[in-house]
């Protein structure tokens, strides 16, 4: 198999030519190229054509082309369907805020987790995104839109710390200068909990801010939800994520998707309160969206409201997110799963 090197650091690119009898000072070039998302090495013009054609031989660029594009007409939010190298679809979401352009992007094609309230599981995991292509999201949409993407939230398709060694690739190379170049503190990691992960994560000592999909706050309820609650318990998460926050200094955010009479009870804020009061965190309510072959439905604003209030009252920091691209439908999932069965046609915005 051919070798991903812009995946590669700078050191295994010098001994991989070294390997080859290729001058070390090669290699400089060769990842100003790569970083400056160059999409086949001949279009690196000041390598030898020899030096060129060892690279095709040896080696690829991974790459995602835009297959369907959707821009909303109320905030700019975009939404992209990229296509693989090999054929495979996964999606990712332009957001525009004050403080700049925000990209959610997918981590592997598909996802196992199985929760029951989400489009990009229905048909499993077909593979991990390796980091070159979760790189070349961000490069794909930059040149696209003609913007500098400045924050990152990894909450697109699959589950990141089921990717766990290429997502940390990724954050390396995210940060790194002359590429994309985004430091961790403007970067968001979410997960449905997979415990043992996030205490590898917290180690790793990176300034990211953690995000938890919740969206229960009891196991009895939890698993009905989401399967990884069957491995792990709720106070299992949480002492996990309290480790982290006393490691790294950094808040919490909790995710709890909004589905009318499943989770949306006082009853299930006041648990929240509970088991949450006193820790560093922040409660994100998501009005959860439709998804086709799945029955259930967002709670009503008069329910948010309520939920909030009872979360506010005790204590805890929590706000309702704000929809972004509401006439695109810019969540996660359902563009891919149209594309592929044919559900629906959608046109390039």
């Amino acid at each position: 198999m051919s070798i991903d090197i812009k995946s590669l650091r700078d050191s295994e690119i010098t001994e991989l030519l070294k390997s080859w009898n290729v001058p070390a000072f090669r290699a400089k070039q060769i990842r100003n190229w790569l970083d400056n998302g160059v999409a086949s090495f001949d279009e690196m013009s000041n390598l030898p054509a020899a030096l060129r054609e060892q690279l095709k031989e040896h080696c690829r660029i991974p790459s995602v082309k835009i297959v369907r594009r959707l821009v909303s007409a109320i905030d700019e939010t975009t939404k992209y369907l990229f296509e693989l190298e090999d054929g495979h679809t996964v999606e990712s979401v332009l957001m525009k805020y004050k403080h700049g352009w925000s990209q959610c992007l997918s981590t592997q094609v598909g996802c196992r987790m199985g929760c029951s309230f989400c489009a990009t599981g229905i048909d499993g995991l077909a593979r991990n995104l390796l980091p070159a292509e979760m790189i070349a999201q961000i490069e794909a949409a930059q040149k696209d839109r003609g913007i500098r993407v400045s924050s990152v939230v990894l909450m697109g398709m699959g589950e990141p710390l089921d990717n766990y060694e290429n997502v940390l690739r990724f954050l390396e190379m995210l940060e790194t200068e002359g590429g994309v170049h985004i430091g961790m503190r403007h970067v968001s990691l979410s997960t449905c909990g997979l415990v043992d992960r996030i205490y590898d994560l917290m180690n790793e000592d990176l300034q990211i801010t953690l995000s938890i999909s919740l969206h229960a706050p009891n196991n009895e309820l939890r698993r009905k939800m989401m399967p990884v609650a069957r491995r792990w318990t709720v106070e299992e998460l949480l002492a996990a994520c309290k480790a982290y926050t006393d490691r790294t200094g950094r808040r919490i955010s909790y995710e709890y998707a909004m589905i009318d009479g499943v989770n949306d009870s006082d009853a299930c804020a006041h648990e929240l309160v509970r088991k949450l009061k006193g820790t560093l965190c922040h409660i994100n309510l998501i009005p959860a969206n439709s998804v086709a072959g799945k029955d259930q439905k967002r709670s009503s604003k008069t329910r948010l409201k309520a939920f909030t209030d009872i979360l506010t009252a005790g204590g805890l920091n929590a706000t309702v997110r704000r929809t972004l691209g509401s006439d695109i439908n810019a969540s996660c999932g359902q563009l891919r799963r149209n594309q592929e069965t044919g559900a629906e046609q959608i046109l390039p915005g």
